[in-house]
């Protein structure tokens, strides 16, 4: 039988052997590698509905699979204002205002991705954006989707008008009056102005998940590990499926919140494995805590306000029990955990879940975004991978800890930031991912910040070099140590005969590009099973 596809000229990059293998072709049929050779033999192998491309000389690597992201609620999250390249409060008001032009009278005003940093010494608030926002309902999520900052208008169409009590660690940020300033931080504060705020049709955002999508496969993603599945998520990706619109495939964690009874754990148990094609729910996402930058991570010892001293959950002992409850069904589970008292409490409740059930269960924690030493080498041990985002620390955060969440910390724990390197010296796997929309998704963006461990525009010097990765552990980290935390290392992440013809190709050999160019080499062709979501021109 024919092959579906054969890819002729090019350099085949092995994540698992790391380098160059001794073939110039592959062919790829019912999904899989079928064929590694030369292209002599390769042409034999084509019919004539085969696909053939001569990449002349391109390189073929395994997919590019992005260990965190949202796809669904991020495309909702982004149809707002984009006020993320936004360095100051004046750029943050003109975008604003801006915006506000082209609003019909009493129409909502949303916004996405307005960095802390923003606000210099001011204190985060709607009062600190001036008049611009005046008699204008407008919601606007804070870069790390875990804030979000309400007009006036706005808390008034909600019924705001005051600090409330949450079942999880969520506030209406208040002034010394008890009036609201604005601020909401972590998701039960900001759905009380989210439910009352317009929201796009079901059609619209299919419309726009599947825009975005194709710019994930146009960067060379052939895979994302989806950490929610809110609202209409799950439909969203069966409806795409169904149109033959969904170039990436997508392992979909839904969230558990500390609110969540035990038929809850329990219904997520029945939802594993469903799914399509390119989609499928396998595992499940928590929350320990929140984030530095907020003041809602869980740390040790509270930051420089006397802030991020509590979980995320009320009763952090209710966690644990989920965890076992999960682990025991069988369910692998992710757990955002960015202060060192959350990363610790996470391990602490995986090592008692294996302690009563040992079984083969892959866990991970998302972030990790400060740790001590005796933190970073129990992941190894423990089997849990280390989920991180290297863009985080390069688009955030300073070297000269003059940034939001590096005064929060102090020099001691700012000084431990984003341990990539340490962590996978000390065994961990270690998954590379973008969290997008918190950060920019393309995958070569999210390598080249492993590796330089500097902003995208490279203006400012690197923090922590010392924990930047290998250009091979960078190429690892997005692909066979992805494949890895999905329990797939046996079918993904490498260029195999019989894995899966998951496919990224490069004008040039990651390995070879220097860190602070990386991020420019082309992308060729994305493939997926086979068959390729993206083609450049001329290919």
């Amino acid at each position: 039988m024919p092959a579906d596809l054969v890819l002729l000229s090019a350099r085949l990059l092995d994540p698992g052997t790391g380098g160059l293998l001794a073939h110039t072709a592959l062919a790829a049929q019912d999904g899989r590698i079928s064929f590694l050779g030369d292209d002599r033999e390769a042409r034999t192998l084509a019919g004539p509905g085969t696909t053939v491309v001569d990449l002349r000389g391109a390189v073929v690597t395994a997919g590019f699979t992005d260990g965190h992201l949202h796809p669904v609620s991020g495309a909702e999250r982004t149809m707002g204002v984009d006020l993320s390249g936004c360095r100051d409060l004046g750029a943050v008001r003109a975008a604003l205002a801006d915006a506000v032009k082209s609003l019909r009278p009493g129409a909502w005003l949303r916004g996405w991705g307005l960095d802390p940093n923003a606000f210099g010494g001011e204190r985060v608030g709607s009062a600190a954006l001036g008049p611009v926002l005046d008699g204008v309902p407008a919601l606007i999520d804070l870069f790390d989707a875990h804030s979000a900052l309400a007009s006036a208008r706005a808390l008034e169409l909600s019924g705001v008008d005051g600090p409330r009590t949450f079942d999880q660690g969520s506030e209406i940020v208040c002034d010394a009056d008890g009036r609201p300033t604005g601020l909401l931080l972590e998701d039960a504060a900001c759905e009380l102005v989210e439910a009352v705020a317009p929201r796009p049709t079901e059609g619209e955002v299919r419309a726009r998940t599947a825009e975005v999508l194709r710019t994930m496969a146009a960067a060379g993603l052939t895979g994302g590990h989806a950490m929610d599945a809110g609202g209409d998520s799950l439909a969203v990706h069966a409806a795409l499926e169904a149109e033959d619109a969904l170039p990436l495939r997508l392992r979909v964690a839904p969230w558990v919140r500390p609110e969540a009874d035990d038929e809850a754990v329990a219904a997520l148990t029945r939802l594993q494995g469903t799914g399509g094609a390119r989609w499928r729910v396998d595992g499940a996402k928590l929350f320990m805590d929140g984030t530095i930058d907020n003041g809602t991570a869980w740390l040790e010892v509270p930051d420089c306000h006397g802030e991020s001293g509590h979980a995320f959950w009320p009763d952090p002992q209710c966690y644990t029990e989920v965890i076992t409850a999960l682990h025991r069904a069988g369910v692998p589970t992710a757990t955002h955990a960015i202060g060192d008292a959350a990363v610790r409490h996470v391990l602490d409740s995986v090592e008692k879940a294996q302690a009563e059930h040992p079984a083969p269960v892959r866990h991970r924690v998302e972030h990790i975004e400060t740790v001590p030493d005796d933190t970073v080498t129990r992941f190894a041990r423990l089997g849990v991978a280390a989920s991180m985002q290297p863009t985080h620390c390069c688009e955030f955060t300073r070297a000269d800890h003059t940034d939001n969440w590096s005064r929060r910390l102090g020099e001691e724990r700012a000084g431990r930031a984003f341990r990539c390197r340490d962590l996978w010296e000390a065994g961990a796997r270690v998954v590379l991912g973008s969290d997008w929309p918190i950060a920019p998704f393309p995958p070569l963006q999210v390598m080249a910040g492993a590796r330089h461990r500097r902003p995208a525009d490279l203006s400012l010097p690197p923090h922590g070099p010392e924990q930047a990765l290998t250009p091979l552990q960078a190429l690892r980290g997005i692909t066979l140590n992805a494949a890895w935390a999905a329990g797939e290392e046996d079918v993904a992440g490498r260029l195999a005969v019989g894995h899966r013809a998951d496919l990224t190709v490069l004008a040039g050999n990651p390995l070879d590009v220097p860190d602070t160019e990386l991020a420019d080499v082309p992308v060729v062709l994305t493939v997926v099973g086979g068959r390729p979501t993206y083609r450049a021109a001329g290919v």
